[in-house]
């Protein structure tokens, strides 16, 4: 089995969501879109893979928007059209806070600014437990998706949608695959500034972090089984929610 990790810049990395993945078998290529020395000008060439060479695709996070065309105009079209490939093609599809918004935007939804940030662990209210328990989940996020026609929500908070399926298909706004060392890169590289700004304490951030290591690391893991068994359909396991359908 392979599986397609796509990294959108070099200081998000997969963590447990990719540990998970490759325990359960799986040969993982994992592509970085934008690289270190374009960090600061993201508006860089890359062509995406065809989809359709692999078991599993996986979209992670980015600190840009889907719809800041000025910055991710020269990729995030060829990004869309693999997600539409690989949703005709019924390949399963995890999208991680901008890969979910990536997601919703090619099956017909879109993008938006949200009414204020979230940042840090916060609880959200599932209607599938078995598959997005309340959490805490952690959150760095000012946008946020719009569910896509015939999709089905799966989670929200106060500031928008959690989390939504749509066939074999699976968006989240919050960051299972968010560690200690992910959380570091982000916090010496602009973050602890950002946060500082929006009233949130990094230094608190990183401390919850490092406390709920071992319960967040196995949060993951179990959102990865139950994605693969109840919406992917591969491997046993309970069955989440209905089949969304996206014109």
């Amino acid at each position: 089995m392979r599986a397609l990790v796509i990294r959108h810049d070099h200081l998000s990395l997969s963590g447990p969501v990719g540990d998970r993945i490759a325990r359960l078998g799986y040969e993982i290529d994992e592509l970085t879109v934008v690289p270190a020395e374009r960090y600061d000008s993201p508006g860089v060439r890359f062509d995406f893979p065809d989809p359709a060479g692999y078991d599993l695709v996986v979209l992670l996070g980015a600190p840009w928007s889907v719809y800041d065309r000025a910055s991710v105009a020269p990729w995030i079209d060829g990004e869309l059209e693999l997600l539409r490939t690989a949703y005709a093609a019924d390949l399963p599809v995890l999208g991680i806070c901008f890969g979910a918004q990536a997601l919703a935007t090619a099956l017909g939804g879109s993008v938006e600014a949200a009414p204020r940030h979230e940042i840090g662990w916060t609880a959200v209210e599932s209607d599938a437990p078995e598959l997005i328990p309340a959490g805490p989940w952690f959150q760095w996020h000012f946008d946020r998706f719009v569910v896509p026609p015939g999709a089905v929500e799966l989670a929200r908070s106060a500031v928008g949608p959690q989390a939504f399926r749509a066939g074999r298909t699976l968006g989240v706004q919050f960051h299972p695959e968010l560690d200690e060392k992910t959380l570091l890169q982000w916090l010496d590289s602009g973050g602890r500034r950002e946060a500082a700004a929006h009233g949130e304490d990094p230094d608190r951030l990183l401390a919850e972090t490092r406390a709920r290591r071992e319960e967040s690391r196995q949060r993951a893991y179990d959102l990865v089984d139950a994605f693969l068994a109840g919406i992917a359909g591969v491997v046993d396991g309970p069955t989440v929610g209905g089949r969304g359908q996206v014109a």
